[in-house]
Formats: C-alpha cells, sequence, structure tokens
C-alpha cells in the first residue's frame, strides 16, 4: 500500500458488522440466530430449512430482510428492532482503532445493511460514538441493502458525497464492486487475502492500516 493512494481522499466509508469490530467477537451470530427465528415464523418452515432460507435470501438479495420482503411482503420496521436486540457487552472499547481513525483527515460516515440505532449502539460500544459525521443504515436506503447499486445512489446522494474523492472500507467483497465503479478506493478487511479486480487493498487489522495512512 501507498499512503499516496489515499491523499485524495475526502470522505472516509465504514462499514459496520466486522469491519469496526473483528468476525471473531462473533456478533452477528446473535442476529443470524433471531433472523432465522422470524423466517420460521413467517414461512412456517423448520429450524433447518430457515436457517437455510435466510443464508440464501442473504446471498441473492444483499440481506435476509430483502428477502423476507420481497417473498413474503414482510415488514422491516419491526423486524429490525427484533433482530438487533442483542448482547453487545460482547463488544470491547478500542481507543487505538478510535485515535486511527479520528486522525483521518476529512468526512467520516458509517454506512451499515443493519439499522442506524444498532449501529449507534455498536459504536458506543466500540468506544467510537460520537466520532463520525453521520451514520447510515439500510432504511436510509428505502430498504435496498448493499451491493444494490440504487442503496449506494440513495446513501452517496443522501451524503453528497463524491465517489472519486472518497474511500470505502469492507468486509464482504460484494459490497465494494459498486463503490470501485464509481471510483471509489476500496479495502476489504478480512482475515483471509481474497483477490478482486474491485478491490484495491486488503487488510486484517484496520487500526494499522490507518496508521499506515
Amino acid at each position: 500500500m501507498a499512503d499516496s493512494d489515499f491523499h485524495h481522499v475526502e470522505t472516509w466509508v465504514f462499514d459496520l458488522d466486522n469491519t469496526l469490530y473483528h468476525p471473531s467477537v462473533r456478533l452477528f451470530d446473535q442476529i443470524d440466530i433471531k433472523m432465522t427465528d422470524v423466517v420460521m415464523r413467517v414461512t412456517g418452515a423448520d429450524r433447518a430449512e430457515s436457517d437455510r432460507l435466510r443464508h440464501d435470501y442473504w446471498q441473492t438479495y444483499g440481506t435476509t430482510l430483502a428477502g423476507l420482503m420481497a417473498h413474503h411482503a414482510l415488514d422491516p420496521v419491526p423486524y429490525l428492532v427484533e433482530v438487533h436486540d442483542i448482547d453487545f457487552t460482547v463488544l470491547a472499547p478500542d481507543p487505538a482503532l478510535r485515535a486511527a481513525i479520528e486522525r483521518l483527515g476529512g468526512r467520516r460516515i458509517v454506512y451499515t445493511n443493519g439499522s442506524a440505532p444498532y449501529a449507534r449502539r455498536v459504536l458506543e460500544a466500540r468506544g467510537l460514538d460520537g466520532l463520525f459525521d453521520a451514520v447510515y443504515g439500510v432504511e436510509n436506503a428505502d430498504y435496498h441493502p448493499k451491493p444494490q447499486p440504487q442503496a449506494f445512489e440513495r446513501i452517496f446522494g443522501l451524503d453528497g458525497l463524491t465517489p472519486a474523492r472518497a474511500a470505502m472500507f469492507e468486509d464482504d467483497q460484494r459490497n465494494l464492486r459498486v463503490p470501485h465503479q464509481l471510483g471509489m478506493r476500496t479495502v476489504l478487511v478480512t482475515p483471509e487475502v481474497e483477490a478482486h479486480d474491485h478491490v484495491h487493498h486488503h487488510t486484517d487489522d484496520l487500526t494499522a492500516f490507518l496508521n499506515a495512512l
């Protein structure tokens, strides 16, 4: 990585889950269970089939919610409250990550396929609250999830960012394809290296990566 690759960046866009905390925390396991509960209730299928459907909807639509809305006309508002009612005490504050993000020049935002209230609770548990200029959830994209192009169009339009002068950090490579097409600098944050044409950089340590800029 060359730090000059980021000298033009004015807006720093961060995904939330498994990006601003390490996936080893397994916070999303709690959400997976609750999403499967909803699929069971809506479809009447047993847990094994509902868990398969949950994963299939995520793979096909970007989120389980989008699949439930498409196939079962699910109301997203109570769903987002229910699946994000989890234990946040598994998260710990990260002063080093906070300091690294705080040093970034320009605008800092969070954009998640979860809800904005959920994102704020995660940020608070990580000691990152008050650090970002905006927090956007799937509801701000009219429930269109990443990686759908209309989701990025909606959020980036709301924020007024210029993609050619922005960078995006994500744990799901699918969600970097559209940002790359728009001219953003893309960073995949995962423990395993994945090679994709739409991924400019990879890191398994977000704090160290940011400190190197």
